[in-house]
């Protein structure tokens, strides 16, 4: 059975992956940074899994009371985005059947969202308070919502990354970046050098939405430039530890500048989340155990 333990343990373990991959610009146990630590993402990642996996809460409930816990832990916003991305995952996860795959119990959970969901997500990003957020003019998250949850994410998916999942039933995760974790970890068998890869594939393919709402697309063709360059090189490496010279020195370029890409690391964390979700649940189907 996929108890709220297990998928807490599994949360855990993802966000413990991201934080050991090495993500340029990113705060990794290489490098911090941004007036982040490794423990204030460790801490929030034990807070806020018991109400990100707690059976009782909706969508919206899980979103806030992880926001909430992670708040009052570290003072700052370290997961918003990780939660807004894998608190319908954990939905999923409760639905899927040995006929269901994870995907097709997601888009039951982001097809389904509540207008008391999208009241909760606003009072959440409220909370949360993140950097450059600004003020829209429809459905503005200071402002009591009169859509559901999905069609408020697709209001703000054409400035951000998050909000498209929830319009695309996650296509970025399941039609890219699993490939390529799956591809990274036949070839070096190591989960935070897949997360490297997921990373750096993301960030060199589409713009980073935390660094638009600081800056514009002021450094988006130049970081994704940066990343490409990195990709490639994790594709012709047969050692990705050779790689550490240049992720050190993409790393300071960043940081020197400001420059988080906390969107892709969000993002990274998912995918690592959803691996995870679907190893289990197979494991399940396999020994014939009941998922829920």
């Amino acid at each position: 059975m996929m108890t709220p333990e297990h998928l807490s343990q599994l949360y855990q373990q993802a966000c413990e992956v991201e934080l050991q991959a090495f993500k340029p610009g990113n705060v990794s146990v290489y490098a911090e940074g941004h007036d982040m630590t490794v423990a204030d993402f460790r801490i929030s990642a034990q807070h806020s899994a018991a109400a990100l996996c707690k059976p009782e809460y909706s969508l919206g409930e899980k979103i806030y009371y992880a926001v909430k816990a992670t708040r009052e832990a570290v003072g700052c916003n370290t997961n918003l985005g990780i939660l807004l991305l894998c608190a319908p995952l954990v939905q999923a996860a409760g639905l899927a059947l040995a006929q269901t795959s994870l995907r097709e119990a997601l888009q039951q959970v982001l097809n389904h969202t509540t207008q008391d969901d999208a009241d909760w997500v606003f009072k959440a990003i409220t909370l949360a308070a993140p950097g450059g957020l600004g003020r829209a003019e429809a459905q503005d998250v200071a402002e009591k919502p009169t859509v559901n949850l999905q069609e408020a994410m697709c209001l703000a998916s054409g400035k951000d990354r998050i909000a498209l999942q929830y319009i695309s039933d996650y296509r970025d995760i399941f039609d890219f970046s699993l490939l390529i974790y799956y591809n990274t970890m036949s070839k070096w068998g190591n989960q935070e050098w897949a997360a490297v890869a997921v990373f750096s594939h993301f960030f060199s393919q589409f713009p980073d939405s935390h660094i638009e709402r600081k800056y514009g697309d002021r450094y988006t063709t130049q970081v994704a430039e940066m990343m490409s360059q990195l990709s490639d090189a994790l594709a012709k490496a047969d050692n990705p530890t050779h790689l550490l010279p240049l992720l050190y020195s993409t790393d300071k370029l960043l940081k020197d500048k400001g420059i988080n890409p906390g969107t892709m690391a969000d993002l990274t964390v998912a995918t690592v989340f959803t691996v995870f979700l679907e190893d289990a649940l197979n494991c399940l189907r396999n020994k014939n155990l009941p998922i829920v």
